[in-house]
């Protein structure tokens, strides 16, 4: 398998991130149900921490990333999703987010995620959205693809998942997400494969009143989202089972 040639999550850099914090409370609102009464939780790629504190709680919690600086001192496991050190069928959930997109081939981690999950078990994962959308960003992260919700529904039962929901998520920054991409890529184009990942990626500063309007602006999708699925968005957010049997 193919790693992802980056080094740590952008979190390291800026935890306190308007984006980790909006997609913290998305998250809790599409996925927190398919992680309640869960006992045994995993989640893979912790570095991006700051945005699933809410995946804690009291729960068995086991962390894993690739990078030790994305652990917590003195806990944690540093491991590859290609090949978790786990026995199989050991937890009740196992959540990688934005992890998927940095693997080659994808099939490797999802057969891992299955194989750890019991029976009944449920897979939280998130992607970026709109291979359309690539840009210089992408490359700075390691990315290997960007995905559609189709195309993450057809790779999760392709790996023989049940899908319970699969939602885009960041509607309403989703303007404001295309003209930044898009102008990277007036800057240069960059494709899958060109250029080269960053240690850490430097996330784009702003003002601050520019941050509470983007995370205003995050709440609007958070209440829809209690509701209903979102027709696009900048984020691929998908809940699917391990069939009991």
């Amino acid at each position: 398998m193919k790693p992802s040639a980056n080094g740590g999550s952008a979190s390291l850099d800026r935890s306190d991130y308007w984006w980790y914090r909006t997609r913290g409370q998305l998250l809790r609102t599409v996925l927190g149900p398919y992680a309640h009464g869960a006992a045994d939780v995993l989640d893979v790629g912790s570095a991006d921490g700051p945005s699933v504190g809410w995946l804690r709680g009291r729960r068995h919690h086991v962390t894993l990333d690739i990078d030790a600086r994305g652990l917590t001192p003195g806990s944690g496991v540093c491991g590859s999703a290609a090949s978790l050190p786990f026995a199989d069928g050991v937890f009740d959930v196992v959540g990688a987010f934005d992890v998927v997109e940095h693997c080659d081939p994808e099939d490797v981690v999802l057969a891992e995620v299955r194989r750890v999950l019991r029976p009944g078990g449920c897979f939280l994962m998130t992607v970026p959205a709109y291979q359309w959308l690539w840009s210089d960003f992408d490359v700075q992260n390691g990315h290997v693809r960007r995905y559609t919700r189709g195309r993450a529904v057809a790779a999760m039962e392709g790996a023989g998942f049940e899908v319970l929901r699969a939602t885009y998520a960041f509607a309403s920054t989703f303007p404001a997400f295309v003209v930044e991409r898009l102008a990277r890529r007036a800057r240069g184009l960059v494709r899958p494969g060109d250029g080269r990942a960053a240690d850490v990626v430097r996330l784009p500063r702003s003002l601050p009143v520019v941050d509470r309007v983007l995370t205003a602006l995050g709440t609007v999708d958070d209440r829809v989202l209690a509701r209903r699925d979102l027709p696009f968005g900048s984020s691929v957010v998908v809940a699917a089972r391990r069939p009991p049997t």
